[in-house]
């Protein structure tokens, strides 16, 4: 099942909103409905793809680390190459015009890594929209070179401090915020969650990953056998597994953030875990990590992206079908493929995407050496220095920012501008 029926995927997705809420939220489909099949739209929407986004983005053969593992080729779709450095912008920028078109003002959004984030704001900035961005205290912190990246696009950052401080009470207060002012705003929504018809539509602007990714499968000739995405709310891999949902093969494998352990608020590991349960929040019925009371619990993952409590309903539905297999990888598994790649093909992935690249790697093993496996490396790893240097390098890392203090204490340059 590709689309939607009724906004539905089996028991899961719908539209559980207030009724002003609803009534926009019909409006957004109608017009999604016109402008997807609109020549104008779509015309414009193919040249920001191509000379904005920076589309269509390689296929690179990871021919070092192939090797050196043993098994099926490893390649990677470089989604990391798109402006802002992550899939996010093809969502963004189809949003950001759909918006423009039905006559919206204002955009805001919700990020967790603060991905979303950057190319809401950048997309919001190349099309003359005003943006607000909603993003957990703890994100704020430890995604700064986002925040400012997002601030210097135009956009203002809301640091979102109750519950968590995470994704999920970005998503919360930027929902609660829209309907403050639903005539002139669209919610720019980053992941294939929420009620009807984000999932449909989320899906649709990042299916050009896995459009591409057809086309580049026949052009080299590959023989095929496993697709590998991360999976937070899902937007990169319900993208990268799009044309081939409805197909036998090849197998479409789903990596959830594996955390520290299986423990409860250890992980964010939906699909494979006692304590999630079917269960219906923020607009729509999904898959949710609950305490014993059936409030949503806290998680953890190194990667911002990863840690929302929900999957997207198409994901759920994929899963529990069989389509799909999901599995986790740990911050551990995670860290050390960020290393792998690094060191033996030069690309930093994102920690989001490194949890498909630590089971890539793994699972090459079980394949020959003509079958070929494909990682979505839905970002690229700039954004996480924060995180990863003190892991990678914790002595030099200190220093550094005990010199930048300094400097900054003593106002060098800094009033020049």
């Amino acid at each position: 099942m590709t689309n939607s029926n009724n906004g539905f995927f089996g028991k899961f997705g719908g539209r559980f909103v207030p009724e002003e809420l609803e009534k926009i939220l019909i409006e957004l489909e109608s017009a999604f409905s016109h402008y997807i099949k609109d020549k104008d739209f779509l015309n414009e929407l193919e040249e920001l793809r191509n000379d904005y986004i920076g589309r269509p983005t390689p296929l690179m053969y990871a021919k070092n680390l192939s090797e050196k593992i043993g098994g099926a080729k490893i390649y990677v779709k470089l989604e990391g190459l798109a402006h802002t450095g992550a899939h996010k912008i093809n969502n963004a920028i189809g949003q950001a015009l759909l918006a423009k078109r039905m006559g919206k003002k204002k955009v805001i959004a919700e990020t967790g890594a603060g991905q979303h984030g950057l190319a809401t704001a950048a997309a919001c900035a190349k099309l003359g929209l005003e943006c607000s961005i909603y993003m957990g205290e703890i994100d704020v912190k430890r995604q700064q070179p986002n925040v400012a990246s997002m601030e210097l696009y135009g956009a203002k950052v809301v640091a979102v401090k109750r519950g968590g401080r995470g994704l999920k009470d970005a998503v919360d207060m930027a929902l609660e915020d829209w309907v403050k002012d639903l005539s002139d705003t669209h919610y720019l929504l980053g992941s294939a969650v929420g009620p009807s018809p984000y999932p449909d539509i989320v899906r649709t602007f990042q299916s050009v990953i896995g459009r591409e990714l057809e086309k580049q499968i026949e052009e080299k000739k590959l023989n095929v056998k496993a697709l590998i995405a991360c999976v937070g709310g899902g937007s990169n891999a319900i993208g990268f597994f799009e044309p081939f949902i409805e197909k036998q093969s090849p197998k479409l494998i789903a990596v959830e953030g594996g955390g520290i352990s299986m423990k409860l608020g250890e992980n964010a590991v939906r699909m494979k875990n006692p304590h999630a349960k079917d269960f219906t929040a923020q607009g729509y019925k999904s898959k949710f990590i609950l305490k014993e009371n059936d409030e949503i619990a806290e998680t953890m993952s190194i990667s911002a992206g990863l840690d929302y409590p929900g999957v997207g309903p198409q994901l759920a539905y994929l899963g529990e079908s069989g389509r799909i297999e999901f599995t986790y990888a740990t911050d551990k598994e995670t860290v050390n493929a960020v290393k792998e790649f690094a060191k033996n093909e030069g690309v930093i992935f994102a920690l989001e995407s490194a949890h498909a690249g630590a089971k890539a790697m793994e699972y090459a093993k079980n394949y020959n050496k003509d079958d070929v496996i494909i990682v979505n490396m839905s970002g690229r790893g700039d954004k996480d220095i924060f995180i990863t240097s003190p892991i990678f390098r914790p002595n030099e890392w200190k220093n550094f920012l005990k010199s930048e203090l300094e400097r900054l204490e003593k106002n060098v340059d800094i009033h020049k501008f």
